[in-house]
């Protein structure tokens, strides 16, 4: 399976059904409304990848890779498009990667099992790929390099959660039973809230 991203201009973030539908009208032949990041977009990408194969319009650009360069190849995708202010969809996840609004921390990753890291994701982002999990995606986490993270796999019918102090050397598990308590969970970490912590019992590990 080849894998796919596309990009284009918006002025305010989109929910993922609206970048579903314009990613099916540019493959029918509609285009976005031109704008200069998108040739911006394709002349840094290409420069790192040559061998990739990005399609070009005036309103938008596809990226086409192979599954062996897919991961390395979107990582800077994904960075590159928010450089320059582009919205990225993902049609193998069904995920819109908006430009915001982002979490209270810079530099904040976005890593899950599989495949994506992405530098100061859009909440929004955050919330559509928790209910990603699955064997295939085993794992998401917020990383805060130095300073903490949280890390979620799921688990039977549920959700192991873990918070990890790393300043000081401190990591503690719960289990969450539902989508919606994760996402409020990863919200408020994001937000700097860390309210989640006292509304569960931790285990330390």
């Amino acid at each position: 399976m080849r894998f796919e991203l596309v990009v284009w201009h918006e002025e305010k973030p989109i929910p993922r059904e609206r970048a579903a539908r314009l990613r099916r009208r540019f493959a029918e032949g509609t285009d976005a409304a031109a704008h200069p990041a998108v040739g911006a977009f394709v002349a840094a990408l290409s420069a790192l990848f040559p061998e990739v194969a990005v399609e070009e319009h005036p309103g938008h650009a596809v990226v086409t890779m192979e599954p062996e360069v897919a991961d390395a190849v979107s990582i800077q995708a994904w960075a590159l498009a928010r450089k320059h202010g582009l919205v990225c969809y993902d049609p193998v996840r069904d995920l819109v990667h908006n430009l915001e609004p982002v979490g209270v921390h810079p530099g904040m990753q976005l890593r899950t099992g599989d495949g994506m890291i992405i530098i100061d994701p859009d909440l929004g982002l955050v919330h559509d790929a928790l209910a990603t999990l699955s064997p295939q995606n085993p794992f998401l986490a917020l990383v805060n390099f130095g300073k903490h993270f949280l890390q979620v796999s799921p688990i039977g019918d549920g959700y192991e959660l873990e918070y990890k102090d790393s300043v000081a050397g401190r990591m503690q598990r719960t289990m969450i039973a539902d989508l919606e308590e994760l996402r409020r969970c990863f919200a408020e970490y994001a937000a700097g809230d860390h309210a989640f912590l006292a509304r569960h019992a931790w285990q330390v590990v």
